[in-house]
């Protein structure tokens, strides 16, 4: 618990109401959201990552020796010129991006600190439900192909692959019913997504990353499969200051492991500096191994948050 290795989250789940969750003002701001991500690819032609398949698009990739029955307008007649070889030209297909909207709906998401005035906050939970919402939208109106899916220690709800922007309220659909629930186990449930997915693309990871048994293992399944893992850490800035003091008995939301014990400012002190450097570990790793990274505090305006991202630069290239 407190001065642990793994900071564990503090607070109680509690439930809450996702009647506006997508209300007409959260629509709106997608919109806004939309606008802002082609301003940023502005001069970008639309999928613009391309497969390393070859087949019949516009931009040059390789040669490879002339075959029976290859046609000949792919022959390279200024090499035969050049070599007397006859080579054929061989191009990038264009594809549309595959983008993975992956939410981690484990318990400890649920959890809803107090607030300056004792009242409950909101979780991270609905937080990465409009986050996932507003990605999925920017990435539908990029005409890319999107799945949603959520996770605990398993991969637990699927929305299949689809794209447009009008299919945005499939994605409210599949995420207003989301309820936190189940350990966080990046490791067991990203390798079974990694082995459900053969479409490569960009996997966009959405928790607050308490897993007992690190985070490292969970990123790095999406990396040795080949997918683009781009991580969006959601951090309640009064999980780093609990409002604790005296006689207190804490219990792990997703273990229900409870301990006592008297906080003390010492021990506030250990636990901040705890906090402090499993953030820390979390960002060297990442940036350790290339992977796009943002710490999301959960008390920003979500739109702001998206811009945030848009704007620093890895989901729109």
């Amino acid at each position: 618990m407190l001065g642990s290795r793994r900071p564990r989250a503090l607070g109680a789940a509690a439930p809450e109401d996702d009647g506006d969750l997508f209300d007409d003002d959260f629509q709106r701001k997608l919109d806004v959201l939309a606008l802002v991500s082609r301003r940023v690819a502005s001069g970008r032609t639309r999928a613009e990552r391309r497969s390393k398949k070859t087949g019949s698009g516009i931009e040059f990739a390789d040669h490879r020796e002339y075959a029976p029955g290859d046609d000949f307008r792919t022959l390279d007649w200024n090499v035969y010129q050049r070599t007397g070889r006859l080579l054929v030209r061989l191009f990038e297909e264009e594809e549309d991006l595959s983008v993975y909207v992956l939410l981690d709906q484990s318990r400890s998401m649920g959890v809803r600190m107090a607030t300056a005035r004792g009242t409950p906050g909101t979780s991270k939970l609905r937080y990465g439900k409009q986050l996932a919402a507003g990605l999925a939208y920017v990435a539908l109106a990029g005409l890319d192909r999107v799945s949603v899916l959520s996770f605990s220690s398993q991969m637990e709800e699927r929305l299949a692959p689809t794209r447009g922007k009008n299919r945005i309220f499939r994605v409210f659909d599949f995420l207003r019913p989301l309820r936190a629930d189940g350990q966080t186990g990046l490791r067991d449930a990203l390798r079974t997504f990694a082995a459900q997915n053969k479409r490569r693309g960009l996997a966009i990871l959405i928790s607050d990353l308490y897993d007992p048994a690190g985070f490292e293992e969970g990123i790095d399944q999406l990396r040795f499969a080949k997918f683009e893992p781009f991580v969006l850490h959601l951090v309640d800035p009064a999980e780093a200051e609990p409002r604790l003091h005296g006689d207190v008995r804490l219990v792990d939301t997703e273990t229900g492991e409870a301990r006592d014990l008297t906080v003390t400012p010492r021990l506030l002190q250990r636990y901040r500096a705890a906090h402090a450097a499993y953030r820390k570990r979390i960002a060297d790793y990442c940036g350790e191994k290339h992977v796009p990274y943002h710490a999301l505090p959960i008390d920003v305006p979500f739109d702001d948050a998206i811009l945030g991202v848009l704007r620093r630069g890895g989901l729109v290239r």
